[in-house]
C-alpha cells in the first residue's frame, strides 16, 4: 500500500514602505489527514440540470431579429440649436470686453479677494469682465500665481495687499 503525506505550506510576502517586496516567510499551515473525492449522485435530476446548463451555454448572447416595419424616428438636421442661440445671445448682451481703468479693476479684484483667498483666472474674468491678457497684467502687480500643489493654477494676493481696510491698499495709506 502506497501512503502519501500531504502538507499545506504558505509563503507570505512582506512589503516595505517603498512598495517593494522583500524575502517572505515560509510557514507550515498543517498536514492533510484524510483525502476526499466528491462526486455527484448520477441521478435523473442531476442529468436534467447538466443538460439545461449545456443548452444555456450553447444559446448565443445576441440574436438577430427581422423587423416587420422600419423604425422611423425622424431627426431633421437643425442649423442652430437652441443652446447655441442662447450662448450667442448672451455674448451679444455682454458685448466685447473693453479695458477699464487699472485702479477700478484693482478695486474689483480686492473686493473679490476679500471673499476668497484663491481664484482661478476664469472666475476673475467673470467677476471683472475684463480681457484675460489685460487682467493678467493687472494681477501681476498685486497678486502671485501659484504653481504648486494645494492651490495650483490660482491667483493669490501678495502679502503686502492682504490686510487692507476699506478698499485702500497699504501703498495708498502711506
Amino acid at each position: 500500500m502506497l501512503f502519501y503525506v500531504l502538507t499545506v505550506i504558505s509563503f507570505l510576502f512582506i512589503a516595505d514602505e517603498a512598495g517593494s517586496s522583500s524575502n517572505g516567510a515560509l510557514s507550515l499551515e498543517g498536514k492533510v489527514a484524510h483525502r476526499v473525492d466528491c462526486r455527484p449522485v448520477g441521478g435523473e435530476n442531476y442529468m436534467k440540470l447538466k443538460k439545461l446548463q449545456v443548452l444555456d451555454a450553447m444559446t448565443p448572447m445576441r440574436t438577430t431579429m427581422q423587423l416587420h416595419r422600419a423604425v422611423t424616428n425622424n431627426y431633421k438636421p437643425v442649423s442652430n440649436h437652441a443652446n447655441n442661440l442662447e450662448v450667442e445671445r448672451r455674448k451679444k448682451e455682454d458685448g466685447k470686453r473693453s479695458r477699464a481703468d487699472p485702479e477700478k479693476v484693482q478695486e474689483m479684484l480686492f473686493s473679490a479677494f476679500e471673499k476668497h483667498q484663491y481664484y482661478n483666472i476664469k472666475d476673475l474674468v467673470e467677476i471683472t469682465k475684463q480681457p484675460i491678457q489685460y487682467l493678467k497684467e493687472v494681477l501681476k502687480e498685486i497678486a502671485t500665481y501659484n504653481l504648486k500643489a494645494p492651490h495650483k493654477n490660482t491667483w493669490e494676493l501678495k502679502p503686502e495687499y492682504r490686510h487692507y481696510k476699506g478698499g485702500e491698499t497699504p501703498m495708498e495709506q502711506s
